[in-house]
């Protein structure tokens, strides 16, 4: 289907509100996962949808800017993430369904949450046979007694409402269906993704490059991510959070090689996890 017939998302951001990388969605990712023979019309979204504490992740701007670089040609997505933001999800899903040019989606990992959304913004989307979708309600970070709480249920109302038509659009599902979906946090396969009309077509098996190597750079970043969600939730400051990172990974540069500094980190960060945990 052409991506025109999509819905536009509204988006009003609530100062205040944050959202989070869903846990099991974290726990799925693999970093490692890429797409082999990427182009200069390619852009990547490998990583956490909006910009965390450290000024990283996938931002609508960012998106933006590349869509502006590559100019009216078609243009190729690549998505391996856990999502994130939801509302910056929305956005970027606008700006790729107004892109003029054809957009393929290629989902070589996971496209969860935020993800998903922006996957929907292809005129074509492709999966990997081991790929998957997740799907859910919005969720956020909230403070407040039970009439702010139920304040935000209502503000938060709409935009599962937006994501229902989108994927309704996208698949044909009866809206009514998709919203169940969204209730329970639905894991769609790459095999009932392409059947239920979340995707088109498989990808190739060399159209994706996944590092195997034990300990690889991908642990310690998950791991890293695992803890600022905690740190985040438990109210740590954005510099006390950057000198325990910075502690943890320790040391001098040049010490060790990568692969040793990647597997310690993982190591540590994994560590201080368990007894946050406990």
């Amino acid at each position: 289907m052409s991506k025109r017939n999509l819905p536009m998302a509204d988006v009003s951001v609530r100062p205040g509100m944050a959202t989070q990388i869903p846990d099991l969605a974290l726990k799925r990712w693999n970093p490692d996962v890429r797409a082999s023979g990427e182009s200069d019309a390619t852009i990547s979204i490998l990583e956490q949808i909006g910009e965390d504490y450290w000024g990283e992740g996938v931002t609508s701007r960012r998106v933006a800017a590349a869509l502006r670089a590559i100019g009216e040609r078609d243009v190729t997505v690549t998505i391996n993430s856990p999502g994130g933001n939801y509302f910056e999800g929305l956005s970027i899903y606008n700006i790729l369904r107004e892109h003029k040019g054809h957009v393929t989606v290629k989902i070589v990992g996971i496209a969860a949450s935020a993800a998903s959304v922006i996957a929907m913004a292809g005129d074509t989307i492709k999966i990997a046979r081991a790929g998957f979708l997740m799907i859910h309600n919005a969720a956020v970070l909230d403070f407040g007694d039970q009439h702010a709480k139920r304040e935000v249920a209502d503000w938060l109302e709409p935009f599962d409402a937006t994501a229902a038509d989108i994927y309704h659009a996208r698949t044909g599902i009866e809206v009514t269906e998709v919203r169940e979906m969204l209730n329970r946090e639905t894991w769609i396969g790459g095999k009932d993704a392409v059947d239920q009309g979340f995707a088109d077509d498989f990808l190739d098996a060399d159209e994706i490059s996944a590092s195997v190597v034990e300990n690889s750079g991908g642990a310690a970043l998950k791991a890293e991510r695992r803890l600022r969600q905690i740190l985040q939730k438990q109210g740590v400051s954005r510099s006390e959070e950057r000198q325990l990172l910075a502690s943890l990974k320790g040391g001098k540069s040049g010490a060790a090689s990568s692969g040793m500094q990647d597997a310690a980190v993982s190591q540590a960060l994994s560590g201080f996890l368990s007894t946050l945990k406990s």
